[in-house]
Formats: structure tokens, C-alpha cells, sequence
């Protein structure tokens, strides 16, 4: 029997769990991704529309469907996708997120199945909806993670990822600025584990996907983060089964 290659890298899951309690505060240490979440969600419900017709029409577009988060962190994202209609399912490598996921949904009264470990540890199972939400950079073997994402994708399903692109412009908002101010926790991002639109889609073409739409999530003074076609800061990628 193979044994899946490790994704988790343990001091990226000691970080972010340090940063469990204060993950629902809009105001504390993850006060960017409030900002960036909506962002997000709003590619994402555009995503769920295209990939799924009838889905424009209705207010829960996963209804009688599964998602799966990977990298959940507390669930900024499986709350909102319970909330339109699917049976939520979120991992993450740190304990202590997932602790926090289970009582702030609990609070909520919303119901997400969260598992704690590797996405190869997941009781077996494939998901219409997949989703990655600033993941990839933060995995320990970016082809190993990509295939294992393919692995819990439903026939016909739709995988969603979004991520830091590799530029100049990244390197000096995001590293040397934002955590050198304390906009984003210090230790939150590694340049050099950026990766860049092409790379993903040799990566997803490898794993027997293809991808599909791009999106860049831009920032100016005047919008803050919004949906943009330039790439150049993060970016947010849909895919499919080849």
C-alpha cells in the first residue's frame, strides 16, 4: 500500500494555530483575511454559477451537495458555504483551528463536519465542490497536495483555489510591507513558496485537471482588495475534471 507524501509542513500548522482564538475577530490578528474573505466568496459564487447553471437562480446554489475546505483555518469559508445549502466538510493542520471551527459553528447553529491532519487522512469520499483558500502556499510538496485535491473531487465537481502570485508586487505589499507593519502576522508568508497562474495550471494538468477561469484580487488605496483582472497580487482559479 503507498503511503501519501506529508503536505503539512509542522511549523506552518504551530503558526497558524497560535493564531486559533483570535480568528473570528475582525479586528485581531486575522483582520486581512475578513478583509480579503468576501473577495473570495464573491469569486467563488461566481464560479458556482457558471459551473452549475440553475445555480444563479437560487439563494443555497449547494443544496444536495458536499464541500470540502481544505486549509479551513476556524471556517471563514465552510460557514458561508453551509449557509448556501452543501454539507460542509473543513480540514486543517492545526488542532486548534478546528477546535475554534467546531464552536464558533456550533454558535452559529450551523452544522461543519471538521477534521484536524493531512487531506490524505480524510475518511474516503469525493466532494462536488472543493475548495483551497491561500493553502498551496503554505504546503509542504505542491504537486503531492494538487493530486490529493484531484483525488476528493466528484465527478463533474468544481475545485476553487486562490493564492499569492510570485511578483515583485507580492513580495513588497505582502511580505515587506503588510507584515513588517502588522497588517498580517509576521512569519505568515514565504516569498519563495508563491506560485505563479502557470505554474498552478502545470500543476492541476498533471493532477488530470483543467483549469479555468482567472481572477486577479487586487488592492488600491481607494477599493481596498477587489476582484481585478490583474493578477500580479493573488490571484483566484477555478478548475474541472480534464
Amino acid at each position: 500500500m503507498a503511503i501519501a507524501t506529508p503536505t503539512i509542513r509542522p511549523g506552518e500548522a504551530a503558526h497558524f494555530g497560535k493564531l486559533a482564538a483570535e480568528w473570528w475577530d475582525p479586528d485581531g490578528s486575522s483582520a486581512m483575511l475578513h478583509k480579503l474573505n468576501p473577495v473570495r466568496l464573491g469569486a467563488l459564487r461566481q464560479a458556482i454559477d457558471a459551473h452549475w447553471s440553475a445555480a444563479a437562480q437560487t439563494t443555497r446554489p449547494l443544496a444536495g451537495k458536499r464541500a470540502l475546505d481544505v486549509g479551513c483555518g476556524a471556517g471563514l469559508a465552510c460557514e458561508p458555504l453551509a449557509r448556501l445549502g452543501a454539507a460542509v466538510t473543513g480540514v486543517d493542520a492545526a488542532t486548534e483551528n478546528i477546535a475554534a471551527g467546531r464552536e464558533h459553528a456550533a454558535a452559529m447553529g450551523l452544522h461543519v463536519s471538521y477534521f484536524a491532519g493531512e487531506l490524505a487522512d480524510l475518511p474516503a469520499g469525493t466532494f462536488d465542490l472543493v475548495t483551497a483558500f491561500e493553502v498551496i502556499e503554505h504546503v509542504a510538496d505542491k504537486p503531492a497536495f494538487v493530486a490529493e485535491l484531484s483525488a476528493r473531487l466528484a465527478p463533474g465537481g468544481l475545485l476553487v483555489l486562490s493564492t499569492p502570485n510570485r511578483t515583485a508586487a507580492s513580495r513588497l505589499l505582502m511580505v515587506e510591507g503588510a507584515e513588517r507593519i502588522g497588517l498580517i502576522p509576521r512569519g505568515t508568508h514565504h516569498w519563495d513558496d508563491f506560485i505563479t497562474p502557470d505554474e498552478l495550471t502545470a500543476l492541476l494538468a498533471s493532477a488530470g485537471l483543467t483549469a479555468g477561469a482567472l481572477q486577479g484580487i487586487a488592492w488600491s488605496p481607494g477599493r481596498g482588495l477587489h476582484l481585478s483582472a490583474d493578477t500580479g497580487l493573488n490571484y483566484i482559479m477555478s478548475a474541472h475534471r480534464s
